[in-house]
């Protein structure tokens, strides 16, 4: 019988398979718009099961991690910005693209980050002690950077309700729900320890999963709209690359320790793509349909990265920097 330490070592050729597998699919099957009702439950499960890895009990001392707070909101609110102007600088676009860039490449992750900090060696717990402010500063911070980068005009287009439901759904319940199994599991409830070991084994098959349903029902929508692709591309592939060095010099300059540094460079290269999904289609038609194309791509670029990050960032990052 396969062993979970067996499944975790896997895990990119799993992901590698998935991700092959859902292109087919999703280029194939004319009815992969089903897909798309499944995406926000299938985070919430995924975030789930990976909070219950997370002894909540130690998170009062990563709470204490000033430095570690510092340095996680300012490589993603100072440093990321001005990578992000001077991208879209190098790489001009029209208004609408380049809102859809903003949109994505501003707002740093909240939920699967956790899970890739986890997987890449990281202080995960550091990671989801940070999300409930990490949330608040983009909700106040995004208009502010949209009126700095596009204009006044802007920030009427920005809705608050998708993103606090995005937060009570794939933050809050999943958290809340992990609570009550790790309490059930230390008051001796057999029920409770018997779900708390079944949650060990989902990170890896539900981020499968995850990768799956996006892609699977986006492709297509890329597909049948290569141009704002092409011109969007470059500049996810630059911000894929440089992103986790800014995160690492943010740490530097805060001292952080070497997990602390990882989860940073996890954090500041990983963008809230699909929470910001239902703020693009939210705009007025035809160009809610482009701009939800563009972050689509960053979704997509940004996994096969994860991938990568999943190696690269440990290697980056090691305990004799610090």
């Amino acid at each position: 019988m396969i062993k979970r330490e067996t499944l975790e070592e896997k895990q990119i050729g799993i992901y590698f398979i998935t991700l092959i597998i859902s292109v087919f699919v999703g280029l194939y099957w004319k009815e992969t718009n089903i897909l798309e009702k499944a995406i926000e439950p299938v985070i919430g499960i995924l975030l789930y099961s990976m909070f219950c890895q997370i002894p909540f009990l130690q998170l009062k001392q990563a709470l204490k991690d000033r430095s570690f707070f510092k340095a996680i909101l300012f490589g993603n609110f100072l440093l990321i910005p001005l990578l992000v102007w001077i991208l879209i600088r190098i790489f001009p676009t029209t208004s609408i693209i380049t809102l859809g860039i903003l949109l994505v490449l501003l707002t740093p992750c909240i939920d699967y980050v956790i899970v890739f900090s986890h997987l890449g060696k990281g202080n995960s717990k550091a990671v989801l002690a940070s999300t409930p402010l990490l949330f608040i500063l983009q909700m106040l911070l995004l208009p502010l950077y949209l009126w700095i980068f596009l204009g006044k005009e802007t920030i009427g287009i920005i809705e608050i309700t998708p993103f606090v439901k995005a937060f009570l759904h794939l933050i809050v319940i999943p958290f809340l729900l992990s609570i009550i199994t790790q309490v059930l599991s230390k008051s001796n409830s057999k029920s409770g320890k018997a779900i708390l070991d079944f949650s060990g084994w989902l990170p890896v098959p539900l981020m499968a999963l995850t990768f799956f349903v996006v892609i699977a029902s986006q492709i297509g929508v890329l597909y049948n709209n290569p141009e704002p692709i092409l011109k969007v591309v470059p500049i996810y592939v630059a911000f894929a690359i440089i992103a986790p060095f800014i995160g690492k010099l943010s740490a530097k300059i805060f001292r952080v320790n070497f997990y602390g540094s990882r989860a940073i460079s996890f954090s500041t290269s990983t963008r809230n793509s699909l929470v910001v999904l239902p703020l693009a289609l939210a705009l007025p038609a035809p160009e809610n349909q482009l701009v939800a194309v563009v972050i689509v791509t960053q979704t997509i670029v940004e996994i096969f990265f994860e991938l990568l990050y999943i190696k690269a960032i440990p290697l980056l990052t090691k305990a004799k920097d610090n």
